[in-house]
């Protein structure tokens, strides 16, 4: 056999030889996604004993900011234990997507700041303004401006007789009314010109407050662009109070939105007021049996004639009324019943 043809033999041998050991290798398996770790730590939990820090939501859609806080901190342990909802890692899907509809579905009262002194024709005009953005954009009910000042006069009476002025007089209008979040307008508003040239510009703040607990959640500033008028200076101020509140109205919703979401991650805030639990140990029993049913009861304050507890829920204002009666009933209070609820605070009398 020739020099040349042996070596030819001998390089189809060693190529063979790695075709085979190539064929013969079990496949390496892949790296598994982030992805896929994220859902086999969802399905299994945590191997680690600290979860992610809360993470901001900016501009997000309801859902979008629901599904962030899937994989936020709890808060801290109830008073008397805490349930199996307030301990997870995770929210479940029932209660993603009931967060989910209550993003979408938070209710507003708008009103303005009757302390700043401002015109009351700029104030209508503005309130107006806010809620046109609410019916034709979001498809929300109002509460129109001329209503609330009818119930400030109105309600004066059961506002002092059911707060003794603990509370604003327009935080318990808000609650009366179901608002989620009451928005509060402050502005300054002017015009120059003459003849049939007028010049209007309007600047100022939307705040905005939690209705249950008059916690500011956040505040819009505003100016108005560039607005004119052939009519009156009136007509000028109007359309620019109508078009600044109408470019801020997207960012006041927005916000409230994003932080009604950061603050949800133990539920919805309620707010519960007893009355009449006689000592602090029949108190510390009956939050106790709320910590069973709630995902958190916390209390708040402790007096023999009011105590006022903070329960946190993904629940409906229906079934947390019920909670809170199976819970009376696991604390020995049979004859617990509703006195009067407004928006998310319930107050209840301990039937002792």
């Amino acid at each position: 056999m020739g020099k040349t043809r042996m070596t030819t033999l001998i390089s189809l041998i060693v190529v063979a030889a790695s075709m085979v050991s190539c064929a013969s290798a079990p496949p390496k398996p892949a790296e598994p996604s982030a992805e896929a770790n994220r859902a086999k730590t969802i399905v299994q939990g945590s191997s680690t004993p600290d979860f992610p820090a809360t993470p901001s939501i900016p501009n997000q859609s309801p859902s979008e900011a629901a599904k962030a806080i899937v994989t936020q901190q709890p808060g801290p342990q109830a008073p008397g234990g805490t349930s199996p909802i307030a301990s997870a890692a995770v929210l479940s899907s029932e209660d993603q997507a009931f967060l989910a509809n209550y993003l979408s579905r938070l209710s507003y009262m708008v009103y303005y700041n009757d302390a700043s002194g401002m015109d009351p024709r700029f104030a209508k005009m503005a309130v107006s303004q806010a809620n046109r953005y609410l019916i034709e954009k979001l498809g929300l009910a109002a509460i129109d401006f001329d209503q609330i000042e009818k119930n400030k006069k109105d309600q004066l009476g059961a506002y002092q007789a059911e707060t003794g002025g603990s509370i604003d007089m327009i935080q318990y209008l808000a609650q009366k009314f179901n608002a989620d979040i009451y928005v509060e307008i402050d502005l300054k508003a002017s015009a120059s010109g003459a003849g049939n040239s007028f010049n209007g510009s309007a600047q100022g703040t939307m705040k905005l407050f939690e209705t249950s607990t008059a916690q500011l959640l956040g505040s819009i500033a505003f100016m108005s662009p560039p607005t004119f008028s052939p009519v009156s200076p009136d007509a000028a101020v109007a359309n620019a109070i109508s078009a600044s509140v109408w470019q801020a109205m997207p960012k006041v919703t927005e916000q409230a939105r994003a932080l009604i979401a950061a603050s949800a991650s133990r539920g919805v805030r309620y707010e519960l007021i007893v009355q009449k639990l006689p000592d602090a140990k029949q108190s510390a029993a009956f939050v106790k049996a709320l910590s069973r049913k709630f995902a958190e009861a916390e209390q708040i304050s402790f007096s023999a004639g009011e105590t006022r507890i903070a329960l946190y829920a993904f629940m409906t204002k229906a079934k947390v009324q019920q909670a809170i009666y199976d819970a009376g009933a696991l604390a020995a209070l049979p004859d617990l019943y509703l006195v009067y609820m407004r928006g998310k605070s319930f107050t209840f009398n301990s039937g002792l």
